[in-house]
C-alpha cells in the first residue's frame, strides 16, 4: 500500500511537469522562427542533458547502469525525446501553440485503445461513446473559420501532433511497464543524451549553429527553458510521478496542459482566443474523462488509491 504522502507527492511532480510542458508548445514555437525542429532539439537535449548531469554530480548518484538495460534506454530515448520531440517540433511549424495543446489532451484515448489492443481490457459502450464524442472535439480544433462558413483544415501539423500524442501514450505505458531499476534522474538523464545524441547528424547536415547568431535574448530564454525546465525536469518529475502512479492515472494530468498552453499563448505569443477551437479542447476533454469513468473520480482515485 502506498502511502497517501507518496501519492501526493507523485501528484504534484506530474502537475509540475504538465505546467512545464504547456508552457513548451509556446517557447518550442517562439525559438522555431529561428531555428530548424533538429537544430532546436540538439541544443534543447544537450543542454538538458549537461544540466541533469550537474544534477546528477551534485547529489552524488551513480551513474554506472547495467547493461542489460541499456536496450530499454535505447527504446524510451527514441520515443519519448527523439520521435516525439521531432514530431512536436515540426508539427508547430504549421500549427499554433493552443491548438497543439488542445491535441495533446487526446493521450488518454490513445492510452486506453493501446490497452485494449495489447491488455485485452474490454470496451463497452461507455468507452466507445467518450471515443466519438473526444474524436469529434479533435475535428473541432482542426477547422477553420473562413467567411462566414466553417471549413475542414487537417494539414500536415495536425497530423504529425496527433501522431506524437499517440507515441506518447506508449512512452508512458513503456516507461511503467520497463520498470527500469534506476532513479528517475538517472533514466532521464541518459534519455536526454540518446536524443541529444540522435539529433546531432541532422544539426551537422543543417549546419544548425549557423543560426545561434541570430537568437536574441528573448530567444534564448525559451531555449534554457526548454532545456532546463521541460527537458530536464519536466521528464525527471514525469518519471518520478510514474514510479509511485499507474501510467493511466498520471496521464489524467494531460487534461490540465491545454489550459496552460491557452494561457501561455495569449501572453507570451499574443496568439488570438479562437472560441471553436477552445470549444473543440472542452469537447475532447469531456470525451476522454468519460471513456475514464469521469475526471473527478479519477484525479480523486490518481490521489487516493494505488
Amino acid at each position: 500500500m502506498i502511502p497517501f504522502r507518496s501519492k501526493l507527492t507523485a501528484s504534484f511532480y506530474a502537475l509540475l511537469s504538465i505546467s512545464f510542458w504547456g508552457v513548451s508548445f509556446v517557447s518550442a514555437k517562439a525559438v522555431l522562427q529561428k531555428l530548424d525542429p533538429f537544430s532546436l532539439l540538439v541544443f534543447r537535449f544537450g543542454i538538458g542533458a549537461l544540466f541533469l548531469f550537474v544534477i546528477l554530480l551534485l547529489s552524488r548518484e551513480r551513474l554506472r547502469i547495467s547493461l542489460s538495460y541499456l536496450p530499454h534506454l535505447v527504446v524510451l530515448g527514441i520515443l519519448g525525446v527523439f520521435v516525439h520531440q521531432v514530431l512536436q517540433a515540426t508539427a508547430l511549424l504549421t500549427i499554433n501553440a493552443s491548438s497543439a495543446g488542445w491535441l495533446i489532451s487526446f493521450s488518454p484515448i490513445f492510452t486506453v485503445l493501446l490497452s485494449i489492443l495489447f491488455l485485452h481490457e474490454k470496451m463497452d459502450v461507455k468507452k466507445a461513446i467518450g471515443m466519438l464524442i473526444a474524436i469529434t472535439g479533435v475535428f473541432i480544433v482542426t477547422t477553420t473559420r473562413s467567411g462566414h462558413s466553417f471549413e475542414f483544415a487537417m494539414n500536415i501539423g495536425f497530423i504529425l501532433m496527433m501522431l506524437s500524442t499517440l507515441n506518447w501514450a506508449v512512452y508512458s505505458i513503456l516507461l511503467k511497464r520497463l520498470q527500469i531499476p534506476y532513479p528517475a534522474l538517472v533514466v532521464t538523464f541518459y534519455m536526454s543524451l540518446i536524443g541529444f545524441l540522435l539529433t546531432i547528424p541532422f544539426l551537422i547536415r543543417n549546419r544548425g549553429w549557423e543560426s545561434l547568431p541570430m537568437l536574441t535574448q528573448t530567444d534564448w530564454a525559451h531555449l534554457l527553458f526548454l532545456a532546463i525546465f521541460v527537458s530536464g525536469i519536466g521528464y525527471w518529475y514525469w518519471g518520478k510521478a510514474l514510479e509511485v502512479l499507474d501510467a493511466s492515472k498520471v496521464t489524467m494530468f494531460i487534461y490540465l496542459e491545454p489550459l496552460v498552453t491557452l494561457i501561455a499563448a495569449i501572453f507570451l505569443l499574443h496568439e488570438k482566443f479562437i472560441l471553436i477551437s477552445a470549444f473543440g479542447g472542452i469537447i475532447i476533454i469531456i470525451g476522454v474523462a468519460i471513456v475514464n469513468g469521469g475526471l473527478a473520480r479519477l484525479v480523486a482515485s490518481a490521489i487516493f488509491k494505488k
